[in-house]
């Protein structure tokens, strides 16, 4: 059986760098991986990645807005889409990260905190423009940069989601993030076979093999 996978490498941004992201928490002065968040989307178009994945985590955590000017400028050097998610709170905040060259948004946050707001947001710009980001941490969904445990069920939260018509879903088991100790696919799997929606994968993997199971 002939697989494709679509890999879509995560660019990691805090105070205006680039960061590995352990569990969820950003670590600085990780020099190995070079700390210009505008040269590593370019080094990996060159690598011929068709997409990037790009995350804020000053505007996760506190809204800040400190990494605009370096995810526009990211945008504008690369020629493939930008999808973005990190303090994205309101559709003002949304139609100005859409204004930088964003393709697409990933909300976890306003999603679980503010679902009128959210439903909003998702009827004017739509599903290929909106996706829902989850963030679990044994079993529980976190919000704000993955701080606060929300204490809903992530099975439920996400059929929720399907009905405001959401059809695709980043998944990251944060206790492997950054981890390098294998993804945790049974997770997605089951939030994919119960919602039937699209997912995509996020955490702990070390290589192909271990996503063709």
């Amino acid at each position: 059986l002939n697989k494709k996978l679509l890999v879509i490498p995560s660019i990691d941004i805090h105070n205006q760098k680039t960061v590995r992201v352990v569990q969820g928490i950003p670590e600085l002065d990780c020099k190995e991986y070079g700390d210009d968040p505008v040269e590593m989307a370019m080094l990996w178009r060159a690598e011929n990645a068709k997409m990037l994945h790009v995350v804020d985590f000053d505007g996760a955590l506190n809204h800040s807005k400190i990494n605009r000017e370096i995810i526009k400028n990211i945008c504008s050097s690369v020629i493939i889409p930008i999808e973005f998610t990190g303090g994205v709170r309101s559709i003002e905040d949304a139609e100005s990260v859409f204004d930088l060259g964003v393709y697409r948004i990933a909300i976890n946050t306003m999603a679980l905190e503010n679902r009128s707001e959210f439903t909003k947001l998702f009827e004017k710009f739509g599903p290929t423009k909106i996706v829902l980001s989850i963030d679990i941490i044994n079993g529980e969904l976190v919000t704000r940069g993955r701080k606060k445990v929300s204490g809903l069920n992530y099975l439920s939260f996400t059929k929720e989601m399907v009905e405001i018509g959401i059809d695709r879903c980043i998944v990251t088991d944060v206790s492997r993030n950054g981890m390098m100790i294998g993804p945790n696919i049974q997770l997605s799997k089951e939030i994919a076979e119960h919602s039937k929606i699209k997912v995509t994968h996020s955490g702990g993997v070390r290589n192909k093999d271990e996503l063709l199971d």
